[in-house]
């Protein structure tokens, strides 16, 4: 069933000297007055508490192979039941989902549906995993963690689709229930994520360490590339440098092609030149597994052993059309192969199937 109401209380809150309430969820630390909203737009001042406006109510349900979240080495070809609420705690002028994380209208939750619900239906659909995508986890905790925990009972993982843009002790509690997750990097410059993204480097920074030194979440970084933007190549290698030195070469990165879009219509998408000339310094840094998204790529898409170069998993675009893996590892060296692996491929594919829950229960379209 659905939830009776979509406002709930939470936890990471104080007040202020000067009577405004102050949201420590995440480092913008909105301070609001009675009625005011944060800038995510789904966290609100009543009462004197911040609250969250948007819990069990949903901007769609779909079935996506989980390749596309991306993570390329967590349970490659199998299902991900996704969905999102709207809102977010970034504002990105590039962003590719911006009519839902962009949105101020509670009107873009069209469906609604509550944790047992959510787990119910993506075991009925054969998902192996739920994800919390399309935008930010980290404004909907409450809503996320109720749902992880209806899946872990049944036996199902979870997972985020982050740009990591979180306080350290709701970050804490975010990743204690969630068992993979794909962070996005924007880029590796302070004044490009204040000037085009609204936030701060360091707190993602930060994250992505947690992520290395404090859990066992297994997680992979994405890296819109722009064009004049975060495309340097000396900003890449920096980038580079800085996740084998301090996240490990075995973490994979996709460097994803932009599209115009949202505040940025004005910039021309990535070239496929680009992106390659990216995954070559990214392999020249050291980083074992690099992959291209948002184009068709080979080579930019397929699996290979880090010890000995042999193809263990090739893809087109969200396809798996060979798996090549032995027991998690490479059948020619026997080199392991860093992820999270079953002895055979999922064979989902790359289908898109839109879910509607609510009243009327599961239905397909």
């Amino acid at each position: 069933m659905e939830p009776a109401t979509s406002t709930v209380k939470t936890d990471y809150w104080s007040r202020s000297e000067d009577g405004r309430v102050v949201c420590e969820l995440c480092p913008r630390a909105c301070k609001l007055h009675e009625g005011q909203r944060g800038l995510c737009f789904v966290r609100a001042c009543e009462n004197q508490e911040i609250v969250l406006k948007s819990y069990g109510r949903s901007s769609g349900f779909c079935v996506d192979p989980i390749e596309k979240k991306p993570l390329n080495h967590f349970l490659p070809g199998t299902p991900v039941l996704s969905f999102g609420t709207a809102g977010c705690n970034l504002t990105c002028k590039f962003c590719q989902n911006w009519d839902i994380s962009k949105s101020r209208e509670m009107d873009t939750l069209a469906d609604a549906a509550g944790p047992e619900q959510i787990a119910e239906a993506a075991e009925r659909l054969g998902c192996r995993s739920v994800a919390f995508t399309y935008n930010d986890p980290v404004i909907f905790l409450e809503y996320a963690r109720d749902v992880a925990a209806a899946c872990h009972e049944r036996g199902l993982r979870t997972v985020a689709v982050t740009a990591g843009y979180v306080n350290p002790e709701p970050r804490k509690e975010l990743f204690s229930f969630i068992d993979a997750a794909n962070v996005d990097l924007k880029g590796f410059d302070e004044e490009f994520y204040r000037r085009i993204a609204g936030g701060h480097l360091e707190p993602v920074l930060e994250t992505l360490r947690y992520l290395r030194r404090e859990t066992n979440v297994w997680f992979e970084v994405t890296n819109l590339v722009i064009p004049g933007h975060n495309d340097s190549e000396d900003g890449i290698r920096r980038m580079s440098d800085w996740i084998v030195a301090e996240l490990g070469p075995e973490v994979p990165l996709h460097f994803s092609a932009f599209h115009p879009s949202y505040r940025m219509r004005d910039v021309p998408p990535t070239p496929r030149s680009t992106l390659r000339r990216a995954r070559e310094i990214a392999q020249e840094a050291g980083v074992h597994h690099v992959y291209l998204g948002n184009v068709h790529d080979r080579a930019g898409d397929t699996t290979f052993c880090a010890k000995c170069g042999t193809s263990l998993i090739e893809r087109s675009w969200y396809e798996l059309v060979h798996w090549n893996l032995r027991d998690g590892g490479c059948p020619r060296c026997g080199a392991r192969c860093a992820g999270v692996f079953e002895p055979d491929a999922g064979t989902w594919g790359a289908r898109r199937l839109a879910v509607k829950l609510g009243r009327e229960g599961l239905s397909l379209s």
